[in-house]
């Protein structure tokens, strides 16, 4: 069975800092991304940061403040978010994209979700 359990949300003042991170368990074949998204109140979930085919991408909205990580050895990304202000207060998802087995299809992988407070 595979799960992505989550980490490092909680309530940090603005310009502070907070590490997420998630990490895959159960048998899995091959990752092909890993990444995160979030969603504030009465907004759309939207990509925050993703690593895929070897390269890193970010939302305008973070890049410079965000970066993503990944450790293959323990199929786990994170995300080390400095200079927070409040409009990064969302509920962070990480997202996997996985291969369980060889010639199967990959499949979307959703971890539950953090809470990032950010206070003015």
């Amino acid at each position: 069975q595979v799960q992505l359990v989550e980490s490092g949300g909680g309530l940090v003042q603005a310009g502070g800092s907070l590490r997420l991170s998630c990490s895959a368990s159960g048998r899995i074949f091959d990752i092909k991304s890993m990444g995160w998204y979030r969603q504030a109140p009465g907004k759309q979930r939207e990509l925050v940061a993703i690593i895929s085919g070897g390269r890193r991408n970010y939302a305008d909205s973070v890049k410079g403040r965000f970066t993503i990580s990944r450790d293959s050895a323990k199929n786990t990304v994170y995300l080390q978010m400095n200079s927070l202000k409040p409009e990064d207060t969302a509920v962070y998802y990480c997202n996997a994209v996985l291969v369980l087995n060889y010639g199967s299809n990959d499949a979307n992988y959703w971890g539950q979700g953090t809470q990032v407070t950010v206070s003015s």
